[in-house]
């Protein structure tokens, strides 16, 4: 299927972009990260253009995270529920709300790119709890134009080369978000620290 969806960008081009972020947004099993580094790849060779490429792809993914926002807001607890009615599912979304009750808007943005098997989940978990639209819009606009700024960025400069953009992107964000855990482990210790001590510094 992966293969299929590839060969088919040269042919429809920015419209299979857009209609791929927006699809996996609403987590549907569809290619949207290979898609991306596949676009950029392209963009070098001369088949896309770079800038309508990052919109297709940008303007996809938050059209995708609004409908599975505004689907969570209407559906409410009840959808979530029925959503858990899979193992796997139930557990992407226990993390995705986790994320989002410790740390709000922040959890969004960093389930755009960071922790990105989250974010459709993210998305109707934030709607059916009520987060303000405004915030998941935001955190989501800036978390998306990060997201896809990578991917395709990594596919220009990996032109060619779809595994070795994939496994750099992946290390690297490994390391990122590694990086993210240890700090927020330190500034918890210190935090605990403190309570417990208040005359410290």
């Amino acid at each position: 299927m992966t293969e299929t969806f590839l060969a088919l960008i040269p042919q429809y081009g920015l419209w299979l972009v857009a209609a791929t972020t927006y699809l996996s947004c609403l987590a549907l099993p569809v290619p949207s990260s290979l898609m991306m580094l596949t676009a950029g790849g392209f963009v070098v060779s001369g088949d896309l253009r770079l800038l309508p490429t990052l919109a297709a792809a940008f303007l996809g993914a938050v059209a995708g995270d609004q409908t599975g926002f505004a689907l969570g807001h209407r559906g409410g607890p009840g959808l979530i529920a029925r959503l858990r009615t899979r193992p796997r599912r139930a557990a992407l979304i226990a993390r995705a709300e986790a994320l989002m009750v410790r740390h709000g808007a922040l959890g969004v943005f960093l389930s755009r790119w960071l922790f990105s098997p989250l974010g459709p989940w993210m998305n109707f978990a934030a709607g059916g709890a009520g987060l303000p639209w405004s915030r998941f819009t935001l955190s989501g606009i800036l978390g998306e134009a990060l997201w896809v700024g990578l991917y395709v960025g990594a596919g220009m400069i990996f032109a060619g080369n779809i595994t070795a953009a994939s496994e750099v992107l992946g290390s690297s964000l490994g390391l990122i978000a590694a990086g993210t855990a240890t700090l927020g482990l330190g500034l918890w210790l210190r935090w605990a620290l403190l309570h417990q001590h208040p005359d410290r510094r």
